[in-house]
């Protein structure tokens, strides 16, 4: 009988302990497992990965596990992921939901458990994938616009567009907070996976092509707004 084909685990643990320890015993239950240590790295190492399952911790340097989890659900709904954090109070927990974790784990936790978590967050990622195809709607329609999130592609009042990953993850961040202002730290940080103090023009350069993109007028914007000493706001119709 053909061995099952290893399902490759994302551990983003700061704790260079807890995160070998994790990564010992997920290799023995037959996974691939890769370690990331910093919150900048894993967010990196997902993109680079693209693994079936991810382990997360909240508190970490350079970009903390929420901010994390809310950029892979700007671009991934179906990766299953499991906080395992020392923050395990209600509030806590309530906050992971809230933005898309699959499951929660306090610390310090028992290992049985967390590997039968584990083990059901992959059977039910499975399945949906089964029944799914992995295919949600992803086709997004603004004015006389479209994007399209699986395949990257838009077109605007100047024809078809091929969109960048980062271009992708912007605009999901902007049309999920439809109507409400969205400062450029949240961009960075959430979108491009950058620290929320940055400073760099990168989210104003972003803005005049979507612009040039999607207005009829990019001097005269009516779905990409600028707020002053905000940020921006995503409108789907014109006001």
């Amino acid at each position: 009988m053909a061995d099952k084909p290893k399902k490759r685990v994302l551990v983003i643990e700061d704790d260079e302990h807890i995160a070998e320890g994790i990564k010992l015993n997920l290799n023995l239950n037959g996974h691939e497992v890769s370690l990331a240590l910093d919150g900048i790295s894993g967010l990196r190492a997902w993109e680079e990965l693209r693994p079936d399952l991810i382990v997360l911790d909240i508190m970490l340097p350079g970009m903390d596990g929420i901010s994390i989890l809310r950029t892979i659900r700007l671009e991934d709904d179906a990766i299953p992921i499991l906080i395992l954090s020392a923050k395990g109070d209600s509030q806590d927990v309530i906050k992971g939901f809230t933005h898309g974790v699959d499951d929660y784990l306090a610390k310090p936790f028992n290992l049985d458990e967390f590997l039968l978590r584990v083990d059901r967050l992959m059977v039910r990622a499975s399945r949906q994938a089964a029944v799914t195809g992995h295919s949600p709607e992803k086709l997004y329609r603004f004015g006389s616009n479209w994007v399209d999130f699986i395949d990257l592609t838009a077109e605007g009042p100047r024809g078809r567009i091929e969109l960048t990953g980062q271009e992708v993850r912007l605009l999901r961040l902007l049309i999920a907070h439809k109507g409400k202002p969205v400062t450029r730290g949240m961009m960075l940080e959430i979108a491009l996976g950058y620290p929320r103090d940055t400073q760099t023009r990168t989210i104003d350069n972003f803005m005049v092509r979507f612009r040039k993109y999607f207005e009829t007028d990019p001097s005269k914007p009516v779905h990409f707004k600028s707020l002053r000493s905000v940020g921006y706001m995503f409108q789907d119709k014109a006001k």
